[in-house]
């Protein structure tokens, strides 16, 4: 489960203030999967790095099975990042030097897994995202759609519970926008939490429940309807 408390997040710039966050509460129990819709500069990717234990609230908590994450110490709060939080980014950040393969062992080499264990487990990921005859490929001599996949492989690495997806589809083509959402479908089948926000209304289609940020607040699809009829 995870739990925003009344969560506020201001970022300050000499005498401005722009606030990311007004007073947020939300609950996503374990196995959602929640789409955050809103506009560019609502804040969706703010809520994610304070999800992902990235960025501190202003105010409140943020609560995950019931632990407040940043009451924890920084050492502590890497660790459930490495080992319970996996991450999607629209820009993949992969190692351009790094062979597919090397790319998706880094998390297990930062986890310091034994590097039989690394190699055994990044070549059945590569094959679960359909990528086994690319393992030794770099980032240059694969597709678009490729290196998101070899992305999503990378955040399996150490079997996340929960999976935060930044704008998963939003360089790719319509076909490898289906597989990654397909890929992702899976992955919450499975068991996972997942959270992604995105600005591409088919996509969110695919989760759970939608939600939509708009001046720092989240409102569910009812609220939004309300709101319209008003």
């Amino acid at each position: 489960m995870l739990q925003f408390e009344s969560v506020r997040k201001v970022y300050r710039n000499k005498q401005d203030e722009v606030v990311a966050l007004d007073a947020t509460n939300l609950e996503i129990p374990k196995g959602d999967f929640v789409a955050i819709i809103g506009p560019s500069g609502s804040g969706k990717t703010t809520l994610l790095s304070i999800l992902g234990a990235m960025s501190a609230p202003s105010e409140g908590r943020i609560l995950l099975d019931g632990e407040s994450v940043y009451d924890l110490p920084i050492n502590a709060r890497a660790e459930l990042r490495q080992n319970k939080i996996g991450f999607v980014f629209q820009t993949f950040n992969l190692i351009p030097y790094l062979t597919a393969k090397e790319n998706v062992q880094v998390p297990m080499l930062l986890a310091k897994k034994h590097h039989e264990h690394q190699q055994q487990k990044a070549e059945e990921l590569l094959d679960k995202v359909g990528l086994k005859d690319r393992m030794h490929h770099k980032p240059a001599e694969l597709s678009v759609g490729q290196q998101q996949r070899v992305a999503l492989a990378r955040m399996l690495a150490n079997d996340p519970g929960i999976i935060l997806a930044d704008e998963p589809t939003g360089n790719l083509d319509p076909e490898t926008k289906d597989q990654v959402m397909s890929f992702l479908t899976q992955f919450n089948e499975e068991g996972r939490t997942i959270v992604m926000v995105t600005h591409d209304l088919s996509a969110a289609e695919c989760a759970k429940r939608t939600l939509t940020l708009s001046q720092g607040m989240i409102r569910s699809e009812q609220e939004e309807r309300l709101l319209k009829l008003a």
